[in-house]
């Protein structure tokens, strides 16, 4: 949303100066969970194809949009981005780390084991750390200072 009178090249210069003074907790919360949202339908997609072999592959599908909803939280509540968007944001990169080693093991599981074949037409083995950096956003943007806010002492620098 454009303010009156602040012509695009400012709103460009206040968007790097935020990301320059670690001023990006809305707006990487919103990256959150939108990459939430994108990466669970790929999931689920992925983990139908395979037809929900395995119990465990619902899990994902359950864990890794709880950041879509928390996400969106964060950006209009400081409280939400530090509670609840990390809580859903550690989950999912704990399960991103349980999906590689699960994709791995099946990899390995194949006739012949791990070879480029079996890593090509088995379980993506990278796909579940994918899963995992959306969580990370997460966490980062829960450490993150908000866009907008003053700091101690008026200054944008937090007084510091």
């Amino acid at each position: 949303m454009r303010r009156p009178g602040r012509a695009p090249a400012g709103l460009v210069e206040s968007a790097v100066r935020d990301v320059r003074t670690g001023r990006f907790e809305r707006t990487l919360s919103a990256l959150t969970a939108a990459g939430a949202a994108v990466t669970a339908a790929e999931i689920y997609l992925s983990h139908d194809a395979a037809s929900f072999g395995n119990k465990v592959m619902w899990w994902p599908v359950v864990v890794v949009p709880t950041a879509i909803p928390a996400g969106i939280a964060a950006v209009f509540s400081r409280r939400a981005a530090h509670t609840v968007l990390p809580a859903a944001s550690a989950a999912i990169v704990v399960n991103g780390l349980q999906g590689t080693y699960l994709h791995w093991r099946g990899i390995a599981q194949r006739p012949g084991g791990l070879t480029a074949y079996n890593l090509e037409s088995g379980p993506p083995p990278f796909a579940p750390l994918l899963a995992s950096l959306v969580g990370g956003m997460g966490l980062l943007a829960a450490v993150l200072r908000r866009e907008g806010d003053t700091g101690r002492a008026g200054r944008p620098d937090g007084g510091r």
